[in-house]
């Protein structure tokens, strides 16, 4: 049976759960998620634990902090004035916005608290810091 190599078109279903056993994202539901493997478009880990699945296969994986969203960064926490913000925008906390660093980059960040005229925005990914566990079937190799 063929398997699943870097530069494969693979579609993937996959439940990905935190240590506490609490689900964070799924595919159940939807169609099943393509992507190319070895090309950077999934965590390291998840592109890993695909490579060498044959299609109807599946698997349990613990993908590491390292292979997944990185270590969780204090630096990456900030605290900015209100007032630098659109007074017309209505913020709440666990809202994600967009904003442009230094450079002209993009990037996403979370309103983790609001107290007065101060917010406090969270550059991390939501998962940052987290071993993730992933059930993986794979679907297809396209």
């Amino acid at each position: 049976m063929t398997q699943s190599k870097s530069g494969d078109t693979v579609r993937v279903h996959y439940t990905g759960t935190l240590n506490n056993g609490q689900v964070f994202d799924s595919s159940k539901d939807r169609a099943p998620l393509e992507f190319t493997l070895g090309t950077g478009m999934v965590i390291a880990g998840f592109d890993t634990a695909v490579t060498g699945l044959s299609p109807g296969e599946s698997i349990t994986t613990t993908i590491p902090v390292d292979k997944a969203y990185g270590p969780y960064q204090e630096e990456m926490v900030a605290e900015i004035e209100r007032a630098n913000i659109p007074a017309d925008f209505e913020l709440e906390v666990g809202q994600r916005l967009e904003m442009q660093v230094p450079g002209g980059e993009a990037m996403a960040v979370t309103i983790t608290d609001i107290q007065g005229d101060t917010v406090t925005l969270d550059g991390n990914h939501p998962l940052a810091g987290q071993d993730l566990t992933f059930e993986l079937e794979l679907v297809e190799i396209m």
